[in-house]
């Protein structure tokens, strides 16, 4: 993805996994049931992305949020313990938060909501706060991006243009500054290779202009309510990607995928936040910068991530999940709910 390249999303895969994204069993593991050894699920299995795997279950979707990472479009052969149990708790909280701006996916997280013969009890176990059993959506074919400050390849676009994504801006803004209003800046959807930002019109083409406008509105409507809830925590939503779809049933436009995590967003802390410069974030930007320093060439397979970066990581990632929250990660992993 990228409002500034925060992440990518895995409803999507350029190839099969063991191709392009080199998903093997080592990469798979933790969080996919495919390993626990039950009868059903291999059955199921639709495709794995970057960092997820869907099933399929009856008329119903199956997302499992495993604890791969991935950069550069390359998913990374070192895991980050509890990575998806973050990504899907946390969205689990902003599906509930953001229910009246627009209807989401989301029907169940309790693996007891499954066949029985889906998992046997250790897949269950795994399934735990992993889990979301989802309804069917088309995807629309464009990601939904809605930036609040001027970051990542939005700093380096206005430098060169004095707009983002061809809106033009104020001059004289700095690295980080705030911008005057949110603003919504779509792109591509590619298959192979990276997605292209693209104008409100050329989205229209692609979805029609009732329905870029309704995208458009909705995605500003989100962000507003994630930046606030958000900043009430000490944390500044940089910016974020959305992902959108019409419901396979009754064809409504719904919320999919995952919301305002750190592998979709961009999360500053407000205490250390000081424009003119890059802030330190709650995100794989750790992992970047890491990765950044060695003789890479960014194709797969990556390199193994060092155990500090790995601890470091996850430590961001929880942080997030708490403060964001206001609920304990322990009690999550424990009991699987998002609470104190």
């Amino acid at each position: 993805m990228s409002p500034a390249d925060p992440t990518g999303t895995d409803m999507r895969v350029a190839a099969p996994p063991s191709a392009a994204q080199g998903v093997d069993e080592h990469t798979r593991l933790p969080g996919d049931p495919r390993a626990t050894g039950s009868s059903r699920h291999a059955d199921g299995f639709v495709r794995s992305g970057k960092v997820r795997d869907l099933f399929e279950v009856g008329d119903r979707l199956l997302l499992v949020a495993s604890d791969r990472l991935s950069a550069f479009d390359v998913v990374l052969p070192t895991p980050i313990q509890d990575k998806g149990r973050v990504l899907t708790g946390l969205s689990r909280f902003w599906f509930g938060r953001t229910a009246d701006v627009i209807t989401n996916h989301l029907l169940a997280t309790d693996p007891a909501r499954l066949p029985a013969d889906f998992a046997d009890e250790a897949g269950r176990a795994e399934l735990r706060g992993r889990m979301m059993l989802c309804r069917r959506a088309k995807v629309l074919p464009v990601e939904v991006i809605v930036r609040g400050y001027v970051a990542g390849s939005g700093w380096k676009d206005y430098r060169q243009t004095g707009a983002i994504c061809g809106i033009d801006l104020p001059e004289g803004l700095r690295e980080s500054d705030r911008l005057p209003e949110p603003i919504f800046t779509p792109s591509t959807k590619a298959e192979v290779g990276h997605d292209e930002n693209i104008d409100f019109d050329a989205m229209a083409d692609l979805v029609g202009g009732e329905m870029a406008e309704m995208v458009r509105d909705v995605a500003l409507r989100l962000y507003r309510r994630g930046a606030q809830i958000a900043e009430e925590a000490g944390i500044l939503l940089a910016d974020t990607k959305f992902e959108l779809g019409t419901a396979v049933d009754n064809g409504e436009l719904m919320l999919i995928d995952e919301i305002l995590t750190p592998d979709s967003s961009r999360f500053w802390d407000a205490s250390d936040y000081e424009p003119g410069r890059a802030q330190a974030s709650f995100d794989k930007q750790f992992v970047r910068d890491w990765l950044e320093t060695q003789s890479w060439g960014k194709t797969y397979p990556g390199p193994e991530l060092p155990a500090e970066i790995v601890a470091g990581t996850r430590k961001r990632y929880v942080e997030a999940f708490e403060r964001i929250t206001g609920a304990s990660f322990d009690r999550y992993l424990k009991e699987d709910v998002v609470a104190r």
